[in-house]
């Protein structure tokens, strides 16, 4: 008689007779018993034999597993029900159908071998057509059953691999957005790097203050490190007379540059809204590039926000922002050291910036220094965004 069953690795379903026959363990201790069922099922199926329960464990872990297993109940030393036991507690062999063959035939003993995980309880002394039938109907139904494991387990591996790729589209898009603003601006460097980097560090500092708790866990803090490198994608639509300026502002050039801050959130409204659907990491990317000028004594820029109003990922790239200009070297200026900006920054609390995220920033310094040193801006990335920007101008 030809069984069926699961081809092993492709998620089909087929006839035994057209591939490798289906694995029979048989566990009994008596050899009379084991010689009865091997002959039976020898036709039809490749068959292992186990004589004590210990045994059927270890031929049952070992590859290639059996497809099924026809277990005795009343063994010395470790029963069926022991095995059956153990056997369902292993994820690696748990799906391997357990038929209980036995001369306990009391209903109460049924029960028990069904509720441990069997699929199927034959009484001895059995009827070869149907132990043969009982085995190729649950042959079949594993068949089924790795189908759509497998089937599952291939669609979860392709929803993360696809998962995989859409993310790093986006991250790629976003870097490649930013990166365009900064190559307008000789002097930013590797500026989009660093405070993305801040803003993780602040952000990982902060999630179990009481004030943040509720608002920053991993997930959060990856949305905002993801969301950072576009806080200043509205310089794309400043002058280059005004954004490429060494030196300081005339007041009505500083109002032209301020407006960065909106042109920055509207770009990526719009970007959103041609999606035609809300998407975190950009919700996130319009706060911060709206409200990282925002002060938390309310005299910042363009809205005026002040304290908790002010969008928490702009809190924290305001820190970010102003810590890294500081200490990062300019055409007009050579960067300050690390200590006197952490005074500077230190000075804002409560008044430039939100008090307890000074106080995280100031406890963490020294990664912000680390952060710092590891992207420091080279001179060969100075040098080719000069080139860039002579040959845009010629």
């Amino acid at each position: 008689m030809t069984g069926a069953g699961p081809i092993r690795g492709t998620g089909a379903v087929e006839d035994y007779s057209v591939r490798e026959r289906a694995t029979v363990l048989v566990v009994d201790d008596t050899p009379d018993n084991l010689k009865l069922m091997s002959g039976l099922l020898k036709d039809a199926y490749k068959v292992k034999i186990a004589n004590s329960g210990e045994k059927a464990l270890a031929v049952a872990a070992a590859e290639p597993r059996p497809d099924l297993i026809l277990l005795d109940v009343m063994m010395p030393g470790m029963d069926g029900y022991e095995v059956c036991r153990r056997l369902k507690r292993d994820p690696a062999i748990r799906h391997i159908p357990v038929i209980f063959v036995t001369a306990k035939a009391e209903v109460e003993d049924e029960q028990k071998g069904l509720a441990l995980g069997a699929v199927d309880y034959v009484t001895k002394p059995v009827s070869p057509p149907i132990v043969l039938a009982r085995v190729e109907t649950h042959l079949r139904l594993k068949a089924s059953g790795d189908f759509l494991r497998d089937k599952a387990v291939f669609l979860e591996q392709e929803v993360a691999r696809r998962t995989r790729e859409v993310t790093a589209i986006q991250d790629v898009t976003i870097f490649a957005l930013a990166s365009l603003a900064e190559t307008r601006d000789s002097d930013t460097g590797n500026h989009i790097r660093r405070t993305q980097h801040y803003v993780g560090v602040l952000g990982e500092r902060l999630k179990s203050h009481p004030r943040f708790a509720a608002h920053l866990d991993d997930a959060r803090i990856a949305l905002m490190v993801k969301s950072a490198p576009l806080h200043d994608i509205g310089k794309v639509g400043i002058p280059d007379h005004i954004l490429l300026k060494p030196g300081r502002f005339e007041p009505h050039e500083f109002a032209i540059m301020k407006t960065h801050a909106t042109l920055g959130y509207t770009v990526i409204a719009h970007a959103e809204e041609a999606l035609g659907m809300p998407v975190a990491f950009l919700s996130c990317a319009k706060e911060i590039a709206r409200s990282h000028h925002e002060r938390w004594d309310g005299t910042g820029y363009p809205d005026g926000l002040s304290g908790e109003v002010i969008p928490l990922p702009a809190r924290l790239m305001a820190v970010a922002d102003v810590y890294d200009a500081l200490v990062t070297r300019r055409v007009y200026k050579d960067g300050m050291p690390h200590e006197e900006a952490v005074k500077i920054i230190v000075a804002g609390r409560g008044t430039q910036f939100d008090p307890d995220i000074v106080d995280a920033f100031a406890d963490i310094q020294e990664e912000f220094r680390d952060i710092a040193a590891k992207y420091m801006d080279l001179d060969a990335d100075a040098e080719i965004k000069a080139a860039c920007l002579e040959r845009a101008d010629g």
